[in-house]
């Protein structure tokens, strides 16, 4: 007879973000940090919550679902973030350029932009943002708890961290 316990879920960190904002891109070394900290013990998740600021925003939102299809959605994110100051003037072109950079297929990036495949879980992830209290970019939720990260990322890594250490092993 096997043990039928599953497993304990781990804990989900989730990073409302938007991918032509220069305050998520600060977020990233303290996102880094936690996944070097802990590792598979915490799930860091990727949601979108494009602002209508940016008028980019929508477009890479739903290429970086194109690129978590293709298995490469937080290096994509991350690569995106990396060159934020040319996103304004380059636009599409640079998610097709980045997708390209990364071993990615580029065609299929593009052809998933034009056609929209991705707009609904976009969309989902805006309308979850909204419905828990994000506003704005960087905001986290971990364990019922929402950090807001647009006004400052002074201690929200410390404070993430003491969250995920006092939740049950």
């Amino acid at each position: 007879m096997t043990d039928a316990t599953p497993a304990p879920a781990r804990p989900v960190l989730d990073v409302w973000c938007e991918l032509q904002c220069s305050d998520c891109l600060s977020a990233l070394d303290d996102v880094r940090a936690l996944r070097e900290r802990y590792g598979d013990r915490l799930e860091i998740r990727l949601r979108h919550f494009p602002l209508e600021k940016h008028k980019h925003a929508l477009a890479a939102a739903q290429a970086a679902e194109e690129a978590a299809e293709q298995g490469l959605g937080w290096p994509f994110a991350e690569a995106v973030l990396a060159r934020v100051a040319e996103f304004d003037d380059r636009g599409e072109a640079l998610l097709t350029e980045v997708a390209a950079e990364l071993g990615l297929d580029a065609e299929e990036m593009a052809t998933a932009l034009v056609d929209g495949r991705h707009f609904l879980a976009v969309d989902a992830d805006t309308a979850e943002g909204r419905a828990i209290g994000v506003t704005g970019t960087p905001t986290y939720e971990i364990a019922g708890r929402r950090l807001d990260g647009g006004q400052s990322q002074e201690g929200l890594r410390e404070r993430i961290e003491e969250i995920v250490d006092g939740l049950p092993a």
